[in-house]
């Protein structure tokens, strides 16, 4: 049923099979990988829509996986809300369901991660950056998204909605663009937008306290069997028996059968009996949950369960937990180190951080060769709110993002070269992190070094296509009442028309990238200046009636300046411009000559990049001329080099250029 091939002799239909074999080996050792515990090879998998391996196994959800996927196959309902306290299980129910789900959705599920983003505007980035669509400008994001939906039956998963709640309207306009699109969103909140089907995820079951606690009714409860399974998972020893099997069901009872919960109280079985337990519990959580009647009683529960679990840690440890919730998402050793100046627990991070591993209130995985740790956003919420209580967020926040900060101007020179493709997989594994530190930045008046911040990383903006981002950011920047420096205000001016250079290219945008090279040139930065010139001569090549002579005369002065620098990588970029003014002109030798010259600068010096920009444009060239063969080995190249990059702009243009090829050929 997949495809018929015609055969004529034995010897074909012996390739035939040959190649069948091939592909499906192929195919399965796709599925292997996938479905593995690793992540990808370059350790991105976990940022590009991949859908998360769970660190265990899921307990007691048949049911509601059951019910899930019946709604998702009904195809009638465009959102579907898994909603519920913190805690609850939400996000591990809908990793089953999509682990689940690829034969409801035959082109594909996407898991987008929305625990780090905090503002309503950057949902249609995040979403867009999950499918691998990237934001280059061009095109406005949300129709590029619709583009790339247009037709295809998926299933795009919403995880931790609620903090960006005011952004549900977007889904609508999504849903209604591509209709065969279906979304799964994980909230504490009810969306309230039409297409929404709601979901309440409840807590696992626990014995009735109508009964005797017996061994036989405890092996029945999904809350019991979570317990013990993770019990066993820091003990291997220990079993449900008789004797114990009350203290296990008076604990999931407690508990409210909160799997988080469930989870946290297990992980003491390595230092407490189960009696313990339930006994410091019967103790403890009345009186940790009177104080705060402002929740929801399943919050409540939660919230004291975790507190519970935090006091069982010595003083060192909890400071620790708590100063952990200023990092977003993931972060990794060095980074605590980096944090740890004047802390409680300065000297003991490597200890501290295994003990509140060893508690599971921080998860621990390798990604992409690189040791790193994690807390679950409800854990992350109550370290925040402990460290507000103490009036340290602020310090706290700061520390995060000055080392965020050293850590951008120390990987900004090799965004560009050898150390490229090894320095975006970095800052993408960081990108959660990028995000709150130059948060707090613009949010303290820090606006500066968020200027710096932001430029620093202008290289790795446009790789992976986050320039709606940074425009959010600098419009902020700019609203702010307070001082900036000239060139904070030329940073800040060219980002914010960078977008619009490509999407509606105008005389303000030509205007407002003028004032920004004048600003840049006032500041002393003749670097900068120049690149705001060779972008705005770049706008000019967008206008229907191009004025040729004023875009060359813009791009070559620009592209003198680079020359004069040494700043190959500006300069190769402006020769690709140059290109593309002499091919509007049809003097093809000449546009070739240009190309050539900026991938030679490219491949001398190592730069994925500008072999990718120019590359592309060299094989489009040698296709108008004829050279079929030649244009393929360079489109193939560029995609290769691409790939490495996850520079999916690059990736579409090759893609392009082979498809032209192929169609050439029949």
């Amino acid at each position: 049923h997949a495809a018929y091939l015609p055969f004529t002799t034995a010897e074909e239909l012996q390739d035939r099979i040959a190649d069948d074999l091939a592909t499906l080996l192929a195919e399965r050792f796709d599925a292997a990988q996938e479905q593995g515990d690793e992540p990808d090879a370059d350790g991105l998998g976990a940022t590009v829509g991949r859908i998360p391996v769970p660190y265990t196994s899921t307990i007691g959800r048949e049911d509601d996986l059951r019910r899930v996927r019946e709604l998702l196959a009904k195809g009638t309902d465009r959102v579907v809300s898994l909603v519920g306290p913190g805690g609850i299980g939400k996000s591990r129910l809908a990793i089953e369901v999509a682990r689940a789900g690829g034969d409801l959705f035959r082109d594909g599920v996407y898991f987008v991660l929305l625990e780090g983003v905090l503002e309503p505007d950057l949902l249609l980035s995040t979403i867009a950056y999950s499918l691998g669509v990237r934001d280059s400008g061009a095109v406005d994001l949300e129709d590029r998204i619709a583009v790339a939906l247009e037709g295809r039956r998926v299933l795009i998963v919403l995880d931790n909605f609620e903090q960006i709640v005011d952004a549900a309207p977007v889904l609508v306009r999504l849903y209604t663009a591509a209709p065969l699109a279906t979304f799964l969103v994980t909230s504490r909140v009810v969306l309230r937008i039409r297409g929404e089907q709601v979901y309440e995820v409840e807590a696992l079951a626990s014995p009735a306290t109508t009964e005797p606690a017996t061994l036989h009714r405890a092996l029945r409860s999904s809350a019991v069997a979570l317990f013990v399974d993770r019990a066993q998972a820091v003990r291997p020893d220990f079993e449900l028996t008789d004797d114990n099997v009350a203290d296990v069901v008076g604990i999931c009872r407690r508990l409210e059968g909160l799997p988080l919960a469930i989870e946290l109280a297990a992980a003491k079985v390595r230092a407490l009996s189960p009696a313990t337990i339930d006994a410091r519990l019967e103790q403890s959580l009345p009186l940790l949950a009177a104080t705060s009647r402002d929740l929801p009683e399943r919050h409540r529960t939660m919230r004291a369960a975790i507190d519970w679990s935090v006091s069982l840690l010595p003083a060192v440890q909890r400071d620790l937990l708590e100063d952990l919730g200023v990092f977003a998402m993931r972060f990794t050793l060095d980074a605590v180190e980096a944090v740890s100046a004047g802390r409680s627990w300065e000297g003991e991070v490597i200890d501290a951080l295994g003990a509140v591993v060893d508690a599971s209130l921080v998860k621990q995985a390798d990604l992409g060769g690189r040791s790193t740790f994690s807390l679950l956003g409800i854990v992350r919420e109550y370290s925040l709110a402990r460290l507000e209580a103490r009036g340290e967020a602020d310090a706290m926040r700061g520390a995060h993002a000055d080392y965020y900060s050293d850590l951008v101007r120390r990987a900004s020179p090799d965004l560009r070269g050898p150390a490229q493709v090894e320095t975006v997989r970095l800052l993408s594994l960081e990108l959660s992190n990028l995000r709150a530190a130059v948060r707090h930045l613009v949010h303290t008046d820090r606006l500066d070094d968020a200027g710096d911040f932001a430029w620093d990383l202008f290289v790795y903006w446009w790789i992976s296509g986050f320039f709606s981002e940074v425009r959010l950011w600098m419009l902020e920047l700019l609203g702010k009442q307070h001082p900036i420096s000239t060139r904070t205000r030329a940073v800040a001016v060219f980002f914010t028309v960078w977008g619009e250079m490509w999407r509606r290219p105008s005389e303000e945008v030509i205007e407002r990238l003028g004032e920004s090279s004048r600003l840049f040139e006032e500041s002393g930065d003749e670097d900068a200046s120049a690149m705001a010139l060779a972008a705005r001569g770049s706008t000019r090549m967008r206008f229907p009636d191009l004025d040729m002579p004023a875009a060359e005369a813009e791009v070559q002065r620009a592209r003198e300046v680079f020359h004069r620098l040494g700043n190959w990588w500006l300069e190769a970029l402006t020769d690709v411009a140059l290109g593309l003014l002499a091919m509007a002109r049809g003097e093809f030798p000449a546009s070739l000559e240009h190309f050539e010259r900026a991938t030679a600068i490219g491949v001398r010096e190592q730069d994925a990049f500008t072999r990718v920009v120019a590359g592309n444009n060299v094989a489009r060239v040698r296709l108008l001329g004829g050279d079929i063969a030649a244009a393929e080995d360079q489109y193939r190249s560029t995609l290769e080099l691409a790939a490495l990059l996850h520079y999916d702009e690059g990736a579409q243009y090759a893609l392009e250029g082979m498809s032209a090829i192929a169609a050439l050929r029949g």
